[in-house]
Order: structure tokens, then sequence, then C-alpha cells
């Protein structure tokens, strides 16, 4: 491992009182009589100059997104901007062009928290990374997606088990909904991924697997046909991890 510009000034200054020459120095450290002038100057090497930010073909539209995250501080949730029509919105009616989705969504995730503080309500949001250990748990989810079968437009069932470290996914579609293709895309999921998480698969309010939430506590009354299915995958070795010890979650949302 190179050493630090710190340790390098150190090992110069201390040649140069050993009476090395310059030459030498230069030969023995690569470096050039410029680096060694200011070490024997200083030990503490000059900061870094700070070089000016380079413009962005965003600049001319960043006070427009700034409106926009403004006004949506008042706006009902389910009305506010998603980065998406914000984008399509500065294409649309400022025009904009040649300029990245990815350029757009990194400005709104920086100044979106700003916004909120500058407005007064409340610090600025933060985020507690999630951390997950490798083949430990997955989440999955099971709803409707319209696809385009022979220029029309069908509705089907997609299934997806993601795996919470890898992010690796398998997606299952089906034309049914129900709960045989909601095992189905478990069984499949598995095989696929050669076994099954070794701690736990969280579900978000899935009708194939909840019969009935109960009031206000929101606890859930599993459908009998999912807990057998989920009884017979705990009784199910898994093929690398041993015996099964998975815990399937119904997420109170």
């Amino acid at each position: 491992m190179p050493p630090s510009k710190v340790e390098l000034y150190a090992a110069i200054r201390r040649d140069a009182r050993a009476g090395m020459s310059g030459r030498a120095i230069e030969k023995k450290y690569r470096v050039g009589r410029r680096t060694i002038v200011r070490a024997v100057s200083s030990a503490w090497p000059e900061p870094r100059r700070q070089l000016p930010s380079r413009a962005s073909k965003l600049d001319p539209f960043k006070p427009v997104i700034d409106e926009i995250l403004k006004a949506d501080l008042d706006a009902p949730r389910k009305q506010r901007h998603t980065i998406t029509r914000i984008y399509h919105r500065l294409m649309d009616e400022h025009q904009m062009a040649d300029v990245s989705y990815p350029v757009v969504r990194a400005y709104v995730a920086e100044r979106k928290p700003q916004v909120r503080a500058e407005a007064g309500r409340g610090p600025a949001e933060v985020f507690v990374p999630q951390s997950h250990r490798p083949g430990d748990e997955a989440e999955v989810d099971f709803g409707e997606v319209v696809v385009r079968l022979a220029g029309s437009d069908v509705k089907c069932f997609l299934f997806c088990l993601r795996l919470s470290f890898s992010g690796k996914a398998v997606h299952r579609v089906s034309l049914s909904g129900g709960q045989e293709a909601f095992f189905e895309g478990h069984e499949h999921a598995f095989r696929v991924l050669g076994g099954v998480p070794a701690g736990k698969v969280r579900y978000d309010n899935l009708k194939a697997a909840v019969a009935q939430v109960i009031g206000l506590s929101r606890s859930r009354v599993e459908a009998e046909r999912w807990t057998a299915f989920r009884s017979h995958c705990e009784s199910v070795p898994a093929s690398s991890q041993g015996r099964l010890s998975l815990k399937f979650l119904l997420a109170a949302g």
C-alpha cells in the first residue's frame, strides 16, 4: 500500500535532515523537486485545491425543480410529484433536452430533504440502511400486471421473490391471481435459487395468504391453504442450508 502524502513528506524531511541530496531523494521516492521543496518547508501537505463545480445542463432547470418540491410540501400525498413526473414535466413544459433521467434523480434526491428543512418542516429526512445476511431474508410481492399479447392488453399476475442481501429476484407471470399461482411462484423461485432463505420471507398483505384482517389491531388470520403450504415448507430440508428454519411474516401495512 503506497504511503500517504503526510508519510511521504515525513520520509523526505527525514532523509533531507540526514544529508541526502535532492537528486537522491527524487530518485528514491520518484517525486519532483517541487514536492521536495514543499516537504522540507512544511510537514503538512498543502490541501488539494478545490476545483470549481462544473456547469451542468440541468442548471437552468434547477429553480423549476425546487419550486415543484416546495409545492409538493402542501400537496396531498398521492398528488406529489414522482421523479419520473418531474422529468417529463421538464421535457414537456420547459423543453429540457440532453439531460438524462439519472441526473434529475440525483438532484431531486439531494434537494428534497434540503427544501423540506428550509421550509421549517422539521429536520431533513434521514434513512437508516438495512443490513441483511447473505441468503437469510427475502421479500415477496404478487399483483396485477398488464402485458401486450397479440396486439391486445391482457391482465396477468406477477409473482416476485427478491433476496434482501443480493437483490437477486425471480419472477413468474400467470393468468390467475389465485392461491395455486401464488404457491407455484414460491416453488419456482426456490427451484431457481437452489434453496430457500434461511431466515424470513416478508409479505405485504397478500390476499392469497390472508383470510381476514381483524379490526384496529390489524392482526391477520391466515388462509387455511396458506397455513398448510407454510407448514409444508417449514418441514422440507433446504438443498444447501440444512434443515429449513423459515419464517413467513405478513407485514402490517
